[in-house]
């Protein structure tokens, strides 16, 4: 008998077949880490081996019963895909963890590898340098993957996609705008791997330069290019107190917090007019301010040297703009005035297009602009003024989504803030950090949370919560929230 896989019109084979794809794919990644293993003989490669089976053999099993010939699928079929796949490489990618016993439950497991994926940084793992290289390694890669997108890379994988591609690209990176350069969107997202790639290897031969070990190099190159902040020391980057080092990481923080589709049009233009973007220029304008708003708080209010504060400052701005999350110093002891700046930054994140999460500098652009609009509007009722950003008009069915996307954002962190709070016993400030730094997949916060401590003791409850922040600050809300609309997965008219 033959089965009808189109329930209630949505194309179930092609979903079946690209999460068939995703757990292959995700299987293979998993054998870099084991390869490792083997070779520096660490008990961790039987975690990994069991994985790679229990993941890869409904992988080939799906990728072969549902063959990806052509991609046909319209907007439904692309939110539940993208959906599909990071809610699988999450729950899948945990397995190495937990099979390793290096967390005390499944859930912290999960925890840790939805903070990879989406880069925050958060960790339960309350020491790290216990652990073998290969979970490290493994670690670094779920940055490396999530950072700019795990369905962006597949686009670049799989055959024939067509406008299939292009659903996808837009379900999973939201936006308020979706920039490309070259005209067929699996041109654009393979060219943006390729300097992704070239990006990740500069910055591991710099930092192996610099002292680092080889791994260390490779793991915090990850990280860094991904804005990930996962580190494999468990002071962070003040285990090495080099300022080459941070220099090295405070550089590449920034240029990857950056939009990638502005390398991409120098690149493939050969052109510098890409860099006289508004949103980079706001972006950096935005971390030489508070920079030197805490540097100067530093040097006056905590008596360090100008040296000293400005760069510790650079760094912390650099790694919280980013949502990074690295640490050169422990700045849950600074003065309240800069752990504000930090805390505020943590909303900020940085631009759209890149690898970097919070509400991204272009959306905090046009709501200020959409408000200087009203008020011009109040003094004259008459007026009709458009909202441009680099000269391009920006409709009203962008201007609203960006109002809609503020409104989830702070209604999210104040709804999550409060159960944490409640569940966890953490101080309000801490509580609100915790959450920040989780939507806006910063990594760190403060008192509890902060740089020189991890999540572990945060309880079950605020764990499910935390992770829930993290997937939604990720996919920025859209693509995971709609497919808890009824219509969704109703029969009516096709999307």
């Amino acid at each position: 008998m033959r089965i009808n896989w189109r329930v209630n019109k949505m194309n179930l084979p092609v979903i079946l077949g690209l999460l068939g794809k995703l757990l292959v794919i995700y299987a293979g990644a998993m054998c870099i880490p084991l390869t490792l293993a083997v070779v520096l003989g660490e008990w961790s490669v039987y975690s990994f081996l069991l994985s790679i089976i229990i993941i890869g053999i409904p992988g080939f099993f799906l990728m072969r019963r549902f063959k990806l010939t052509e991609m046909k699928f319209g907007v439904r079929e692309a939110f539940a895909a993208v959906t599909g796949a990071w809610l699988l490489a999450s729950f899948t990618g945990a397995l190495p963890y937990w099979f390793a016993d290096v967390v005390p439950t499944y859930i912290d497991a999960l925890f840790e590898t939805v903070s990879g994926l989406t880069t925050t940084g958060a960790s339960v793992i309350s020491d790290v340098e216990a652990l073998p290289q290969s979970i490290l390694l493994w670690r670094s890669l779920t940055h490396w993957v999530g950072g700019l997108g795990i369905i962006v890379l597949f686009i670049v994988l799989l055959p024939k996609t067509g406008m299939g591609s292009v659903l996808l690209f837009n379900a999973e990176v939201p936006g308020p705008t979706n920039d490309r350069v070259m005209p067929r969107i699996r041109d654009t997202a393979a060219a943006l791997w390729k300097i992704y790639l070239i990006f990740t290897a500069i910055c591991a031969v710099l930092l192996w330069m610099a002292g680092m070990s080889f791994l260390d190099a490779l793991n915090h190159a990850f990280a860094t290019i991904a804005t990930g902040g996962f580190s494999t020391k468990n002071t962070s980057i003040m285990y090495y107190n080099s300022l080459t080092i941070e220099m090295i990481v405070a550089f590449f923080m920034i240029f990857s917090g950056a939009n990638f589709v502005i390398y991409l049009t120098v690149w493939r233009k050969k052109t510098m007019k890409a860099f006289r973007n508004t949103e980079l220029m706001v972006y950096l304008l935005i971390i030489i301010a508070a920079t030197l708003l805490i540097a100067g708080s530093l040097w006056s209010n905590a008596g360090n040297s100008p040296g000293y504060a400005f760069r510790h400052a650079l760094f912390q701005v650099a790694s919280i703009m980013t949502t990074t999350g690295y640490a050169s110093v422990d700045f849950d002891q600074w003065p309240s005035m800069t752990k504000i700046i930090l805390f505020l930054l943590m909303f900020i994140g940085g631009s759209a297009g890149s690898t970097s999460g919070g509400m991204k500098v272009s959306r905090i652009i046009l709501l200020v602009k959409a408000t200087w609009a009203e008020l011009k509007r109040g003094i004259h009722p008459r007026v009709v003024s458009s909202i441009k950003l680099d000269d391009k008009v920006i409709d009203t069915e962008n201007l609203s989504r960006v109002g809609i996307f503020f409104f989830l954002y702070i209604v999210t962190f104040t709804g999550a803030s409060i159960i944490v709070a409640a569940s966890t016993g953490l101080s309000p400030f801490e509580a609100m950090s915790a959450v920040a730094a989780t939507l806006g997949n910063v990594g760190p916060g403060f008192g509890t949370v902060g740089p020189t401590t991890t999540f572990a003791g945060i309880s079950l409850l605020g764990k499910i919560v935390l992770t829930v922040c993290m997937l939604l600050g990720r996919l920025e809300f859209f693509t995971l929230l709609i497919i808890f609309r009824p219509e969704f997965w109703g029969k009516g008219k096709v999307w």
